[in-house]
């Protein structure tokens, strides 16, 4: 049986996930701010016509955003992770494996399922998607994941698909491969592809019908596998369950400069605090922590600074109390008075999970670890429920350094207060 792959993802995700509440900005020009409101992130189509580019700093765009009247939204992470899991919990019911593969992708394994007709399948996807959550999709089919990938691009592209696209048809899929460049393949960035054009390569199907052997002592192993998969034969497999993180990174620019040591350490200890619940989620424990702190690279007006310190734990521990307190004393090590501070961080590594047996502290007490374990189980049960509820941090709050969210939307769907009122 012929292998069949598609790829489902969501259109403007973070847009769409604010047009749910608001249906009277569908077709209106909606934009998204990365933190601190100062980047676009997200786009609607009406605001791409426009010509304003992702990434792009909202002060450059301002005059765009007046004359045009764009609807901007801070970003609201929250809502956008609960939208995403009802969108995979309905696209789970169309396929027995499923990869997700970003907050608005995934990958769905339909070999044997949809037996007559691809596309009204991927049209069935697309409906019930739209219905039971709101957020529209594009669904691209192949055999392979990465020509899946290019399928879904094509759909998303040009319009009279409908968005949806099975390349299964090889005169189809070269048809295809001819009009697309090779840029827009997946994995291949703006370095390869300007090495890539100076081999002649300028298409996806100039990369298609390369030697694999050739592109491998040209490029990687990893570029040889695209042109692999470009032609049929599947080199990567559908991961159902996702890899725990090697590491993990916590770290935010402030909304304005912080100089006070105080202000600084509440800060890390609240990122700290975010990256041992994420420690925890996966059932992990960290042995190693290192801290950052920086000045605005940007303002060639200050005096510049950063540095960086990291510290081996003697015991690995998922404990928020302990990676704060270590993370505290790094801090100590590398603060300097005198500078305006505008980001700092925290990096949890060397992960292993917390059942794996370690070696334990002589003077640590068996009581002490399970009461610890107990408490930060609680402390996590209790801020599922109540986001936001308990905060592990220094005394004295003072929380106007907080990353600045203008035009946040209400959490519509993951806090009481904020469920979205019928009138």
């Amino acid at each position: 049986m012929e292998t069949l792959l598609a790829l489902v993802d969501c259109n403007n995700f973070y847009v769409s996930c604010e047009r749910v509440f608001r249906p009277d900005l569908v077709g209106k020009p909606v934009a998204v701010l990365s933190n601190n409101d100062g980047c676009i992130v997200a786009r609607s189509a009406e605001v791409k016509a426009l010509g304003i580019k992702m990434g792009v700093p909202l002060y450059q765009v301002r005059h765009l955003v007046k004359r045009h009247h764009i609807k901007l939204f801070s970003s609201n992470y929250s809502l956008y992770a609960d939208m995403s899991a009802r969108v995979m919990t309905v696209l789970e019911t169309f396929a027995p494996s499923l990869e997700i593969y970003s907050i608005d992708e995934a990958f769905l394994d339909l070999t044997g399922v949809c037996k007559d007709n691809s596309n009204d399948y991927a049209r069935q996807i697309k409906k019930t998607v739209q219905r039971h959550t709101g957020i529209p999709v594009c669904v691209g089919m192949a055999s392979t994941k990465t020509l899946a990938k290019l399928a879904n691009y094509a759909a998303k592209k040009w319009p009279h698909t409908g968005g949806v696209l099975d390349l299964s048809d090889p005169i189809r899929r070269e048809k295809l491969m001819k009009l697309v460049a090779v840029k827009e393949v997946w994995g291949v960035g703006s370095r390869t592809t300007a090495r890539l054009e100076t081999l002649g390569i300028h298409t996806v199907w100039d990369l298609a019908n390369q030697p694999a052997d050739y592109i491998q002592s040209q490029f990687n192993v990893v570029l040889a596998r695209t042109v692999l998969e470009l032609n049929g034969v599947a080199c990567l497999e559908l991961e159902e369950i996702a890899p725990d993180k090697q590491q993990i990174v916590c770290s935010r620019s402030f909304s304005r400069r912080l100089t006070d040591y105080r202000e600084l350490s509440q800060a890390l200890a609240e990122f700290c605090s975010r990256a041992a619940e994420k420690l925890r989620r996966q059932h992990s424990v960290a042995s190693h922590i290192s801290v950052f702190i920086r000045t605005s690279p940007f303002n060639a007006n200050e005096p510049q600074y950063q540095r960086a310190a990291s510290m081996q734990l003697p015991t690995a521990s998922q404990d928020s109390r302990v990676i704060i307190t270590t993370a505290n004393r790094l801090l100590k090590g590398i603060f300097k008075e005198g500078y305006a501070y505008q980001k700092c961080g925290v990096q949890l590594s060397k992960l292993q999970p917390e059942s794996k047996a370690c070696q334990f502290d002589l003077f640590m007490q068996d009581s002490n670890k399970v009461e610890s374990l107990q408490l930060m189980k609680t402390i996590d049960r209790i801020n599922r429920r109540y986001p936001k509820s308990i905060t592990l941090a220094a005394t004295g709050l003072d929380n106007r350094w907080q990353t600045k969210r203008e035009n946040v939307s209400p959490h519509y769907t993951t806090d009481w207060r904020e469920l979205v009122a019928i009138k």
